[in-house]
């Protein structure tokens, strides 16, 4: 369910409804989100709150073997086009389009081994999201919490002015997209969005008043829906709008709190900080997520999805996200674009976490729903009209990094074969990532939620942390 289909029940739907456009708030309103957690029955139990997850999303399935598992003794028609470069960790060699991975190898870890079998860019996302096995192979809905909603849920008792659980997202979408929803917890736990390009000037941040704006305004504001719900008040027998007040409120004190506003503000980085980061949609998210847990929040997502933006030119070769298929791009041009953009945010955002005393309360985990096939490809290109290389869909081996979490470093954890095609030694699966995640939160994934039929489902049904990436 996507949140644009948040109904507002009962006789106070022109209250709520007012209230959403008084304020500016678009899609699923602050006050709505905190009514719907006031209401949700169960609750999961408290932990340390002083822990926090930076998840970079990469849609579409990065190319395990053009980055982290390169096979430069492959046949050449699995090898691809880059040349593998030493990093400051013996034995670990990554794309030489990645100079800063090489340069910082010792601040993050290596997975080579994670595997699953939906090959479907739905079904992986739902079974990469959610640490379960999706219901359906395809569509991105997911019929199980993902990890963020989980966590939203868990620590819905904590309060600091921000929300728990926030998604960067280009496009808004994160429940029908990149299955991102709450499923049966229910909608009080899908992310606060924050959508658009933090480079340009038109930027801003849903719900989130810009640095300046007075509480008179807002105040104006209220007592302006105050005077246009006289009659209905005096209506409201079962005290429905005093409570809808409480969360109004709520989301007020949030619209003017100091804690929030500034953790949306990038504009008190340093000049230094953002162009280390690059003035580049991936950047600045990276950024903002680097403040936001800053600021206490628990689950920041941030999606890397489509390079060119912030002045970058699109590539008549390339494609918007990571699908390298040879009919949507010429893999190796598109990804020469790509990778540096990435590798600059990735490793900025990573070393910065290191630099500010954050390693040991912020675990980042980098991924994407798979990988691509160890076989080159070659088809004609829908945009090109020529034959191009590409990688197809491969679930049955992918790559990706953790650091922070307070775990040791520099480490390569499983291996493919010899072509890339599938674990080697320690076959992992996404529940044994996500096993880690919540163990770095302190949250117990045997516990369980009832879903829509009130079966208790526990959060994860089987997986194990990775030893190496759990704090030393």
């Amino acid at each position: 369910m996507s949140r644009q289909k948040t109904a507002c029940l009962g006789p106070v739907t022109r209250r709520e409804c007012l209230a959403a456009g008084a304020l500016g708030l678009g899609g699923f309103a602050l006050p709505d989100l905190f009514r719907l957690q006031a209401l949700a029955n169960e609750r999961g139990q408290e932990v340390d709150s002083d822990t926090s997850v930076i998840f970079v999303w990469l849609p579409g399935g990065p190319p395990h073997m053009d980055m982290y598992d390169m096979k430069p003794k492959a046949p050449s028609d699995y090898r691809g086009a880059f040349n593998p470069i030493p990093t400051t960790v013996p034995g670990l060699d990554v794309c030489e389009l990645m100079p800063q991975h090489a340069k910082l190898a010792h601040q993050y870890n290596v997975v080579r081994s994670v595997c699953h079998t939906f090959a479907d860019h739905g079904g992986g996302h739902k079974r990469m999201m959610t640490g379960r096995i999706p219901a359906t192979p395809v569509d991105t809905v997911n019929d199980a919490p993902c990890t963020g909603s989980i966590v939203a849920k868990v620590r819905e008792g904590i309060d600091r002015g921000i929300p728990n659980y926030i998604s960067m997202n280009p496009g808004g979408r994160v429940n029908d997209v990149f299955a991102q929803g709450p499923a049966y917890l229910g909608q009080a736990y899908l992310p606060f969005n924050v959508e658009g390009d933090p480079t340009t000037p038109r930027f801003n941040v849903p719900n989130i008043a810009p640095t300046g704006t007075s509480a008179e305004r807002v105040d104006d504001r209220m007592k302006l829906l105050s005077g246009l719900d006289r009659i209905e008040r005096q209506m409201d027998g079962a005290g429905v709008m005093s409570s809808i007040d409480k969360y109004q409120q709520r989301a007020v004190s949030m619209l003017l709190s100091d804690r929030a506003k500034k953790a949306f503000d990038l504009s008190l980085e340093p000049e230094t900080v953002r162009d280390r980061y690059g003035r580049h949609c991936w950047g600045q998210r990276a950024l903002m997520a680097r403040r936001l847990v800053e600021a206490g929040v628990s689950f920041v997502s941030v999606v890397m999805e489509n390079p060119y933006q912030s002045n970058v030119p699109w590539l008549k070769q390339g494609v918007y996200n990571w699908d390298s298929h040879a009919v949507n791009c010429h893999i190796w041009d598109d990804l020469q674009v790509r990778l540096p953009i990435y590798d600059q945010a990735v490793m900025a955002l990573i070393d910065d976490v290191y630099q500010r005393g954050l390693d040991k309360k912020t675990l980042i985990l980098v991924t994407g729903e798979f990988g691509r096939t160890p076989r080159v490809e070659n088809s004609i290109g829908t945009q090109t009209g020529v034959k191009q290389p590409g990688r197809d869909h491969w679930p049955q081996a992918m790559s990706m990094i953790y650091a922070g979490g307070g775990m040791q470093t520099g480490q390569v954890i499983g291996s493919t074969n010899s072509k890339g095609e599938h674990p080697a030694d320690r076959p992992l699966t996404p529940n044994d990532v996500w096993a880690t995640v919540y163990r770095h939160l302190g949250i117990d994934y045997t516990m369980a939620f009832p879903d829509r039929r009130g079966r208790p489902m526990p959060i994860l049904p089987f997986g194990e942390p990775i030893p190496e990436c759990l704090r030393a």
